[in-house]
Parts: C-alpha cells; structure tokens; sequence
C-alpha cells in the first residue's frame, strides 16, 4: 500500500508541478458553468411562467440532473488529455525503465496512476459543488440524488481512466495515445445510438456497452447493483489489460 501511496503522490506532483491541471481544472470549471448556467437560466424562466400558472417543477430533474449529465459531455474531451501521459511520457522520457526495473510492483504502479489520474478528477468535481451549494442556499433541491449523480459520474469516470490508460501503455507518441482514447470513447458514446438501429438482441447488447446508459438512472437518483457491478468490471477490465500492456513491455525489454 506504501508503494500505491507513492506512485499517488508523483502522479499528482507531475500534474501540479506544470500547468497542466491548472489549465485543465480551468477549463472544466468554464465549461461546466456554461452547463449550469443555461438550465438554470430556463428553469428561472419556467419558473416566473409557473408563478401565474403553478404547476409542478422539480429542481433535480429539470436543473441538476441535466447539468450533470452533460458533465459527461466534458468527460468524453478531457479524460484523453489526463490519460495520455500515464504511460506514453513515461515511455517517451525513458523513466518507463525505472520502473520497471524498480522493486515496485506493476500492479502497484498501475494503481498509484490510476488513483492520482482519478484524485485530480475527484478534485474538479469538489470545485463544482459551489455550484450545487448555491442551490443549497437560495432553494431546497433534494440532496440524495445529487450524491448518487455524483457517485455515477466517479464510477464513470473510473472506467474512462482505466481504458485510457490501457490505451497509452501502447504507445510512446502522446498525441497518438489522446486521438485513440478519444476515439474508443467516442465510439463508447454513441453505441446506443447505433443500437436503435439494429434488432433487439443486438440492440440490448450495445445499450449495455454503453458508457452513459448506465449513468441515467444514477441521474435520477437511483443506484442501481447492475450498473455498479457494470462500471467496476470496467474498471477492472481496463487495469487488467494495462497490466498485461506492461507486462509485455517489461518482457520485451
């Protein structure tokens, strides 16, 4: 676990150290308050119509619930520029030797990225809670589905670091470690789309691949055991084949 916690730590000194996740936590703070400003926008206007015709209006489902859903959005861009250096600049400044050759294990080293990449994520997530907690502040959103909505996005997310760093263990070229990821996430993405236009079997097969499928009913606040078990076999999947990635890699050296 020593060793886990050491990898953490360098992981997250390498981001810290340069702009890049300063630019990045940045970026993704700007962008998910275009995201939150424009549901909220309309919701102020819904609910200035409601006020001389009442109706019913649910703050979790026509603000929060949307604006986190489209977090995903920027999951999809910003998770192949954090995946692409785990191991394409490791291989590219030559460390990838080190350790290797050091008495740390691999499974230690893959997990010690794996947490520092999910940490920094974690840590734009925490910053968008300001956002949340206005909402605390002026009205009485249910608390419950926001913390499930929460927990989906870091199992997501979670899947999306471990395929990604599979994918830059490949590699030594950053950029062609980026385009790759972006693109198997892409593809991902839109798979229940192209599910709608193929029979039901395999139609139900491809919904279940599908990345953001499983992440609706946490929106809604629902934790469904089905789409956790989902998500951490992901995850698992992703860690395996990186391992065997290095594996290889420690072989052919």
């Amino acid at each position: 676990m020593r060793n886990v916690i050491a990898i953490t730590q360098r992981e997250l000194n390498a981001y810290f150290r340069s702009p890049i996740a300063y630019v990045m936590i940045g970026f993704f703070l700007i962008l998910f308050g275009y995201f939150y400003s424009v549901p909220l926008y309309f919701f102020v206007q819904q609910s200035a119509q409601m006020g001389q015709n009442p109706g019913p209006m649910n703050m979790n489902q026509q603000l929060i619930g949307p604006t986190l859903m489209n977090t995903t959005v920027i999951m999809l861009f910003f998770f192949p520029l954090v995946t692409m250096r785990t191991y394409s600049e490791e291989k590219r400044s030559g460390t990838i030797e080190l350790l290797l050759t050091s008495p740390i294990r691999d499974v230690e080293i893959i997990l010690g990225k794996f947490i520092g990449a999910l940490l920094l994520y974690i840590a734009m997530l925490a910053l968008t809670l300001i956002h949340i907690g206005i909402l605390f502040y002026f009205s009485d959103p249910e608390w419950k589905p926001i913390v499930t909505a929460y927990l989906g996005l870091i199992l997501m997310a979670g899947c999306f670091l471990a395929l990604g760093m599979f994918i830059s263990s490949l590699t030594k070229n950053q950029i062609v470690a980026a385009m790759a990821t972006f693109a198997v996430f892409l593809m991902l993405w839109v798979i229940s789309w192209i599910s709608s236009f193929t029979g039901p079997t395999t139609q139900a097969v491809l919904q279940y691949l599908s990345l953001t499928e499983h992440f609706d009913d946490f929106a809604k606040g629902i934790i469904d055991t089905k789409h956790v078990i989902y998500y951490l076999s992901f995850m698992a999947l992703g860690l395996f084949l990186t391992a065997k990635s290095v594996d290889s890699e420690r072989w052919r050296g």
